[in-house]
C-alpha cells in the first residue's frame, strides 16, 4: 500500500510541475522520475507512469488528440526501456546515459512522425523545428536525471525496505 501512496505523490508532483504556467514545454521531470520507478517498482507501474503522465495532462490543458496516442505509447514504452535497463544498474551516469538515449529517441519517433503524418508538414520543418526542442529537452532531461533520479531511487527504495520490515515483524507477532 506504501508503494501506491509513494507512486501518487510522485506522479501529482510530476503532473504539478508540468502544470506551471511559462514553464519551457520540454523542461520537466517525467523522465527523471520514471527511470527509477522502473527500477523498483517493475515494468507495469512505469509503462502506465508514462502513460499517464501524458493523458492526464493532455486532459487537463490540451486536449485529447493523435498526439496523445503516440506520445503516451511512446513514453510507456520509455517506461519499460527503464525497467529493462536499470535492472542491473543505478547511480547518476546511468541515469544520465538512459535520458540521452531515451530522449534522443522519444524525440526522434515523436517530432519527426507526427507533424508529417497528421498535420501535413514536411519533414524538413519537423527536422528544424525538432532540433533545438531535442537540445532543450536533453539538457532537462539529463540534468534532472543527474539531481533527481539517484534522490528519487533512494526515496522508493526507503519505502520498500520498511515496508519489507514491517511485513517481517507483522509475521513475527502471527
Amino acid at each position: 500500500m506504501k508503494k501506491w501512496i509513494k507512486y501518487t505523490i510522485a506522479f501529482l508532483m510530476v503532473l504539478i510541475i508540468r502544470l506551471i504556467p511559462f514553464r519551457a514545454p520540454n523542461l520537466e521531470p517525467v523522465m527523471a522520475v520514471q527511470m527509477p520507478m522502473g527500477k523498483r517498482f517493475g515494468a507495469v507501474a512505469s509503462f502506465a507512469f508514462g502513460v499517464l503522465s501524458i493523458a492526464i495532462y493532455d486532459a487537463i490543458t490540451s486536449g485529447w488528440g493523435i498526439w496523445t496516442l503516440v506520445t503516451a505509447l511512446l513514453y510507456g514504452l520509455v517506461g519499460l526501456g527503464a525497467y529493462l535497463y536499470f535492472k542491473n544498474r543505478s547511480g547518476w551516469k546511468s541515469y544520465a546515459s538512459y535520458a540521452i538515449i531515451a530522449t534522443i529517441v522519444y524525440d526522434a519517433l515523436t517530432g519527426l512522425t507526427i507533424g508529417p503524418l497528421f498535420f501535413h508538414q514536411t519533414f524538413l520543418v519537423s527536422l528544424v523545428g525538432q532540433i533545438p526542442f531535442t537540445l532543450l529537452h536533453l539538457l532537462g532531461n539529463v540534468s534532472f536525471a543527474i539531481v533527481l533520479s539517484p534522490v528519487i531511487e533512494k526515496w522508493m527504495a526507503k519505502e520498500s525496505t520498511v515496508v519489507s520490515k514491517v511485513t517481517v515483524l507483522g509475521e513475527a507477532r502471527v
